[in-house]
Formats: structure tokens, C-alpha cells, sequence
């Protein structure tokens, strides 16, 4: 039996709608929709391609996007003038460091700087720092998309064995916190699991099973349980094909739900932008 496809485009077309409609109640009660202001260092192609995804959608949403591009050899320090000027215009509400960023541009840094209230990626230190406590609702976008896409599944995580492999700063960490918020028992897998030869034994008991390394087909199918929900968030180059890290065709025979590469993760992750558009909008409106 062949596991039920998790459509990312279907599901981002239907978060898209609700987001519409918040926006256009809030404008039509604050007189305003949220601005947003994505900052890019240097014209790289590809980030530039991201970036006009981000500008379609939040144009459907209703959202007021700007790129700002500085030049490729702009300082830390005046990157930081630049965001602080943002931070004081309070016709601004998110704020975002699009990546990757020139090798003298201290990412994580600039990201700290950013008003925690506008902090459109929800990687301010402040906000992860809330994300632990359970006390905001601006959240890491890919984490965010990956929850949205298990609930899409309507399985209730409370007491179910989750496996997390990769233990980013963006996306494994951040998601283990939020599935712990829904009461999963929680399993972070790593390159040190795999050295010890452990990791198809985590993978087998896995209820539901989330991959973000960045390895083709890392994951066999055969190692994955019958019946589990399967989150696919890795994107990889294979000749002329996109693969995602999980071995797709073997993997969907065993699943209840998996998600495909390309088409799942992706096209929620860049809706969840916006989400955290609105909320830092409806912070700041509520806050006068």
C-alpha cells in the first residue's frame, strides 16, 4: 500500500487563504498591512529568485514586501547601522537577513540585532530563547512548516516516538522543542549516531520520522516503520534530479504519509514567513 502524498502546494495554498483574509480583517480595522523589509547583500541569482517567491506570495497575502539590496562588500558594522535604522522606522514591522551572506557578514549576529518584535525568521537569540519557554508565536520557518504539515495529517503527536535526524541550529533544534510542546517523545539523531551505528535502530521505532541533513537518500526506505509519517525536508542535487534525503520510493510503500521532494516542505516553508509577518504585525499594532 502506498503511502498518502503530503502536498506541499496544496497545503500552502490553504495557509496562504487564511493569512489573506487575517491581513485584510486587521487592514481593515488598523488602517494598514504589515511591511516587511528583506535585506540582501550582493545580487546572487539564486537568492534573488528566493526572494521574488517571498515577494509573489506576500503580495497575495497582502503584505507590503521590500528587497533592500546593500553592495557585496558592505561591513558588518554598517550592516548593523543599516538594520538599526529599520528597527527604529515604525513603518517597518518584519525584518529579515537573506542568505547566504558575504564571508565578512557575521549571519547570526545581524539576525541578533533585529528587533526581537520584528525578527521575521524567528532566529533572533531572543526568540529561540522564548521558543524554549513556549512564549511566542514568531517561529524558525522550516520547523514551522514541518508542524504545520504533521497536523495536516491530524495525528496527535501526545506520546508518539518522533526521530529527528540533524540537529541544526534552524531546524533540528528548534523543531525538537516544538514537538515537545506537543508532548512527542522526542529522539535527535546526528552524525555521531550514525558513527555509533545506531541510527536505522532509532529510525525503525519511529512514529513519525523528520529528515533535515542535506544527504541524498540518506535514509533507506527498508529502516523506516510501517505506518509512519515521513517529513522530508532535505534537498539535493542528484545529476539533473532534485532528491530529497529519504529514498522516496521504497520509503512511500511503508509510510501512512510522506512528504515528496520537490513540492513538500518547501512551498510551506516560504507561507511561514509571512505567518510570522502577521504575528509580529498584530504584536506591534496590538502594543500601539
Amino acid at each position: 500500500m502506498s503511502a498518502q502524498l503530503l502536498d506541499g502546494k496544496n497545503l500552502a495554498k490553504n495557509l496562504q487563504e487564511k493569512i489573506r483574509l487575517e491581513i485584510l480583517d486587521l487592514e481593515s480595522k488598523a488602517g494598514k498591512v504589515p511591511v516587511v523589509v528583506n535585506i540582501m547583500i550582493g545580487d546572487n541569482h539564486a537568492a534573488c529568485a528566493y526572494a521574488k517567491s517571498q515577494q509573489k506570495v506576500a503580495q497575495h497575502v497582502g503584505i507590503d514586501y521590500r528587497l533592500d539590496i546593500l553592495d557585496k562588500n558592505v561591513t558588518q558594522a554598517d550592516l548593523l547601522k543599516y538594520i538599526e535604522q529599520l528597527n527604529k522606522n515604525f513603518e517597518v514591522n518584519g525584518i529579515m537577513v537573506h542568505k547566504p551572506v558575504p564571508k565578512q557578514i557575521n549571519h547570526q549576529e545581524a539576525s541578533n540585532y533585529i528587533d526581537m518584535t520584528k525578527d521575521l525568521e524567528g532566529v533572533n537569540i531572543s526568540n529561540i530563547g522564548k521558543m524554549l519557554l513556549g512564549r511566542t508565536n514568531i517561529i524558525p520557518c522550516t520547523p514551522a512548516a514541518v508542524m504545520e504539515h504533521i497536523k495536516s495529517t491530524g495525528i496527535d503527536l501526545r506520546g508518539k516516538e518522533v526521530v529527528v535526524v540533524g540537529h541544526s541550529e534552524i531546524v533540528g533544534k528548534p523543531l525538537s522543542l516544538l514537538l515537545l510542546q506537543k508532548m512527542a517523545t522526542v529522539t535527535i539523531c546526528h552524525v555521531a549516531t550514525s558513527e555509533a551505528g545506531k541510527l536505522s535502530d532509532h529510525i525503525a521505532r519511529a512514529d513519525v520520522l523528520i529528515v533535515a541533513v542535506g544527504k541524498a537518500e540518506l535514509i533507506k526506505g527498508s529502516w523506516i516503520k510501517q505506518g509512519a509519517v515521513v517529513i522530508d525536508v532535505g534537498i539535493n542535487r542528484v545529476d539533473s534530479k532534485i532528491v530529497g534525503d529519504v529514498e522516496f520510493d521504497v520509503a512511500k510503500k511503508k509510510a501512512s504519509f510522506i512528504t515528496p521532494v520537490p513540492g513538500g516542505v518547501g512551498p510551506v516553508t516560504v507561507v511561514m514567513l509571512m505567518k510570522n509577518a502577521l504575528e509580529a504585525f498584530k504584536y506591534q499594532i496590538k502594543d500601539g
